[in-house]
């Protein structure tokens, strides 16, 4: 489905308050586990307790966690939950401690480099800007967020808004898409009014990423997350990349292919 197809069908389902995701229980019953993690922040992006609730999974186990981070400080507090409920604390301590040590580092790394405005979309179409955790990683690397708040749900925002903010950079990272899945949704953005005027596609400053491990899991990786984003703020080009695979620099190209029935191919290459 693309991405207007599945926001569509999500609605429907929110909607009619049918579920989302298909919870295994009878694997889940074989199992046995002595935990289960959940999360309670976003009834779309990943399984919720009700979802377990509504198949009878809650009582497969001795404990049921249900995680809500919509910050940095809540992807710890997480950590800190899980650790606490396997019994293994001071690891979950000592793993923050590392994480926070790790950001820290890379903003310490480009603390004397310039400023640069950066918008983060979190889907395609509709375009979504990225919120929760997003923009604080964006400020750890020297960025500045724009469209984006921390600690609220990513929103709907029209092309309108994105031209007007004209950011000196435009990360690409929709929810749960790797990048080539993201790749070949891109048209929809070139076909848009003014794309190519704006300032980050005139200056090559345009990135795609993978959303589904680096920008839109609230885990361990957000210490890579904003080790990409410093890459692609700070960076010059490709040649500086240490997350091969994690982070593209885009460039358009018109691509004639005679058994194409939609929008042109888009092609990523390195700078």
């Amino acid at each position: 489905m693309s991405s207007g197809e599945i926001d569509a069908e999500v609605r429907r389902r929110l909607k009619l308050g049918e579920p989302i995701y298909h919870v295994d229980a009878d694997l889940i019953r074989e199992l046995r586990p002595d935990l289960l993690i959940t999360q309670a922040h976003c009834e779309v992006c990943a399984v919720t307790p009700d979802d377990v609730e509504r198949v009878g999974c809650s009582i497969l186990s001795s404990q049921v966690l249900a995680l809500s981070a919509g910050t940095v400080e809540g992807i710890f507090d997480g950590v800190k939950s899980i650790a606490s409920a396997m019994d293994l604390l001071p690891a979950g301590e000592e793993l923050i401690a590392k994480m926070r040590s790790g950001i820290r580092a890379v903003t310490d790394s480009v603390r004397e480099r310039p400023t640069p405005t950066v918008v983060m979309l979190e889907w395609i179409d509709p375009i979504f800007s990225m919120g929760n955790w997003g923009p604080e990683l964006v400020e750890a690397a020297n960025g500045k967020v724009l469209l984006g708040l921390t600690g609220q749900f990513s929103q709907a925002i029209s092309w309108d808004e994105v031209r007007k903010a004209d950011p000196d950079f435009l990360i690409i990272a929709p929810c749960g898409y790797p990048i080539q899945r993201t790749i070949r949704e891109l048209p929809l953005l070139e076909a848009l009014p003014g794309w190519r005027e704006l300032k980050c596609v005139r200056g090559g400053n345009v990135a795609v990423a993978d959303g589904n491990l680096y920008f839109n899991r609230s885990g361990t990786t957000i210490v890579e997350t904003v080790q990409i984003i410093a890459e692609i703020l700070h960076g010059r080009g490709s040649a500086s990349r240490q997350h091969v695979g994690a982070w593209e620099p885009y460039a358009e190209r018109q691509i004639e292919d005679p058994c194409a029935e939609t929008l042109p191919t888009t092609s990523m290459v390195t700078r």
